[in-house]
């Protein structure tokens, strides 16, 4: 049957669009570079709701945009950035281009064989944490580069962290009638480079709100937590009191 092979159709794009970023990115377009790691967020969006829609999911397909996900959104990004800014920093440049990838290649294993929790990620997904750093890359001439590097390694270990990040799979859904959406939504992406290539900057804003949501969230689950557990104690210790004085 043909259509289980059109969520692999869009899993190979990813990787495909990853890997001409790389080749941009290598001759200096970074601009274009990054637009195309933003596209293969795309990509990689619909490879799993297509799957999901048309119920062809499977083994092969989720190793597939591992894979693709670690070219796309760990290698790319990492080089985009070691191109703008890594490049001034030496052994620590190398360091953090190696350390990205390496973490996101982590993290996907990771989710591969967690049973994780439902409606959340465990860890920054490396398509946000690659996104963040190649739109972040098209500021360079813009921000000092150890801004970049410091922001390069935070993302690395935000992925493999035990952070939770909302997931919008089920809210995103794509149903199976409105499958003939998807190549309107690609030639609208594909005309934003064509026309307004500097529009790609504006992609970080909301994987930014994102990464700092989870961050968030977090801190008030570790207050609210601590704030718990003195309750707990001070209750205890008021029972305890009490016992004593009765006693």
């Amino acid at each position: 049957m043909i259509t289980k092979f059109i969520p692999h159709v869009f899993t190979i794009g990813n990787l495909v669009l990853g890997i001409i970023a790389l080749i941009l990115a290598f001759h200096q377009d970074v601009v274009t570079a990054a637009f195309l790691v933003i596209l293969a967020m795309l990509a990689d969006g619909l490879d799993g709701r297509i799957a999901r829609a048309l119920n062809v999911t499977s083994e092969f397909g989720r190793e597939l945009d591992s894979l693709s996900d670690v070219i796309s959104f760990g290698v790319a990004p990492a080089f985009i950035a070691y191109v703008t800014a890594f490049g001034d920093f030496s052994t620590a440049g190398w360091i953090a281009a190696v350390l990205f990838p390496v973490c996101g290649a982590i993290r996907l294993a990771r989710f591969n064989v967690s049973t994780g929790s439902p409606g959340h990620f465990i860890g920054l997904p490396i398509p946000a944490a690659g996104g963040i750093l190649c739109t972040l890359s098209l500021f360079a001439a813009e921000l000092e580069p150890a801004v970049i590097l410091i922001s390069s390694v935070a993302l690395s270990f935000l992925m493999v962290s035990n952070i939770r990040y909302p997931s919008f799979k089920k809210i995103t859904a794509l149903p199976k009638m409105y499958l003939w959406l998807t190549p309107i939504i690609i030639l609208g992406a594909v005309s934003i480079v064509v026309f307004a290539p500097g529009m790609t900057k504006f992609m970080m804003l909301p994987l930014v709100l994102y990464a700092l949501w989870g961050l968030k969230k977090n801190v008030n689950g570790i207050i609210v937590s601590k704030l718990r557990r003195r309750r707990y104690r001070r209750q205890h210790e008021d029972h305890t009191v009490n016992s004593d004085v009765s006693g």
